[in-house]
């Protein structure tokens, strides 16, 4: 089977061509068909979709990683060329959603969440289907589903909260899951934001895929958010996975991507717009 994943979201432009955004979205092309995996922030996904020659028309399904809207804004622009297409998420993705920053003593709240009701995506084509365990959606497609959170320097983002009830507490993000993609040459792993940490993501593909090998991971690893401890404690499980490419983009940042680059060398690439990986 061939696939072809190309990235139209990310917060860099690789090329002398496209925009970059706040946000993930990779296109993905296979023999059965092509698919989306997020859909960014909303500001580049029809116009990089047009530079680089993805027809957004032709998405059998869309794939989300989780509630935020920098993975999920462009959701009606897609919809508004595609039509009635099945969009898998788990059902955490309308939560409402904010982040707390704080800077000295002041302390700013902002709306994070996906930016539309689910009767407005409806009207618009989306056929919702939800799901919290590890499914396969198609012959070599998976999602992950909930991720188990089991390596202790793996922590939730403290930014991060939900409002349920009027009940504000810290956002665990259950919703958060990936895309796994069965390949000649092994696993394709494709990372939203990583908000279940990057090696909880991994672990739990290795044990629902009976250790199957990785050929390649690609997407947000969130690992910009981490201390330099837990930086390095990433690093020290990544070396042990045999993965024979690793493509960062969007929230990984780009201290952790210049240490990965250090780390694995010729294996590491950044997925920022425009950038592919083929099999």
């Amino acid at each position: 089977m061939k696939i072809r994943i190309t990235v139209l979201c990310d917060n860099l432009v690789c090329r002398l061509a496209g925009s970059g955004e706040h946000g993930f979205s990779a296109f993905i092309e296979m023999d059965n068909g092509n698919y989306l995996f997020d859909t960014g922030i909303g500001h580049s996904i029809v116009a990089n979709s047009f530079v680089f020659g993805k027809d957004l028309r032709t998405v059998r399904k869309i794939f989300l990683s989780h509630g935020h809207y920098d993975h999920t804004g462009g959701l009606p622009e897609v919809l508004r060329l595609r039509g009635k297409v099945n969009v898998y998420a788990h059902p955490h993705v309308f939560l409402d959603r904010i982040a707390v920053l704080k800077k000295k003593t002041k302390e700013t709240k902002r709306f994070v969440g996906i930016p539309f009701k689910k009767g407005y995506l409806e009207s618009l084509g989306a056929d919702f289907i939800f799901n919290t365990k590890f499914i396969e959606v198609e012959k070599g497609i998976f999602l992950t589903g909930e991720v188990p959170r089991k390596t202790p320097f793996e922590k939730p983002d403290p930014r991060l909260f939900t409002e349920v009830n009027g009940k504000i507490t810290q956002d665990i993000l259950l919703d958060d899951q990936s895309l796994i993609l069965d390949s000649k040459k092994g696993l394709i792993l494709i990372l939203g934001c990583a908000h279940s940490g990057m090696i909880n993501i991994i672990n739990h593909v290795i044990n629902k895929t009976k250790g199957k090998k990785f050929y390649a991971i690609l997407g947000g690893t969130h690992l910009d958010f981490l201390t330099p401890e837990q930086l390095e404690e990433s690093i020290k499980s990544l070396r042990k996975i045999e993965v024979e490419k690793i493509g960062v983009s969007h929230c990984t940042g780009m201290r952790a991507a210049f240490r990965l680059h250090q780390e694995f060398g010729d294996r590491f690439f950044y997925g920022c717009v425009g950038s592919v990986l083929e099999v």
